[in-house]
């Protein structure tokens, strides 16, 4: 749909290194098989990306995918868990319950959730805590009660998909006010509503998910495809105008005590 999507592990590498003088801190990554394009899980096309980030920027936290979307088998999904050494992920997505996009699924159940977040426990692996609606927000707070996350908890809420927690201030408010202690939170949006609420996540002092993956538009008319660096300039923009600073890599990795 836009040709500002980085396909190939290089490209990928090229992306975050021409946005990292923005202040960006972490950096949420799908891989994409060399050959066909599709969607991989495969550790060695992730290892091939982190290493090449990590000998320029060594500080930045790196999230792999475990997607549901595409793969639907736990050693699939988990591939990208046990890379070891400089190669090993800081964080791994994990989404906490089922839902449906507009054209699409993302299938997870019960068992598999708590099998990747025991993997991740048990590899030293941050969760990524996607939350699409409020009782996913309910069910981290039965994952912790079964021992399987451990505090600082770190929370994407990710709002205006069609079928879950819509874009406005009263969701993301009940959504905030339901988070367990020692929580740290960033909000994404899907499309025309992430500029909105990037800005809305800014002034109630939380963090910010922008990007690509979310949303390929730079303009709520639809006539310029953004890029990541435009997306990001202008929220860095717009958190300065507000008397925010980005934190930097370092400072968000003491603050989620990686």
């Amino acid at each position: 749909m836009t040709p500002h999507v980085p396909i190939l592990p290089d490209e990928i590498v090229n992306e975050v290194l021409n946005v990292a003088d923005l202040g960006i801190s972490m950096v949420h990554i799908h891989a994409r098989d060399s050959a066909s394009g599709k969607p991989s899980h495969d550790k060695e096309v992730y290892g091939e990306i982190i290493g090449g980030i990590r000998k320029k920027q060594k500080d930045l936290i790196l999230c792999v995918s475990t997607s549901g979307r595409v793969f639907n088998r736990l050693d699939k999904r988990s591939d990208c868990l046990n890379l070891e050494g400089e190669l090993k992920p800081d964080l791994g997505s994990l989404t906490l319950s089922s839902l449906n996009f507009n054209k699409q699924a993302s299938v997870n159940s019960p068992r598999m959730i708590q099998d990747l977040a025991r993997r991740m426990l048990e590899r030293g692996i941050k969760p990524e805590l996607e939350v699409f609606d409020l009782g996913m927000i309910n069910y981290a707070k039965y994952l912790i009660q079964r021992g399987l996350l451990q505090p600082p908890y770190y929370f994407n809420l990710i709002l205006g998909n069609i079928a879950c927690a819509q874009a406005d201030m009263l969701h993301l408010g009940l959504m905030i006010n339901e988070l367990p202690e020692e929580s740290i939170w960033s909000v994404g949006a899907v499309g025309d509503y992430q500029l909105k609420m990037n800005s809305i996540a800014i002034a109630a002092g939380g963090g910010v998910r922008v990007g690509l993956e979310d949303n390929i538009w730079y303009d709520a008319e639809r006539t310029r495809l953004a890029t990541n660096r435009d997306l990001i300039e202008r929220i860095v923009y717009i958190a300065k105008a507000m008397g925010r600073e980005p934190l930097s890599p370092k400072e968000a990795r003491a603050l989620l005590k990686l």
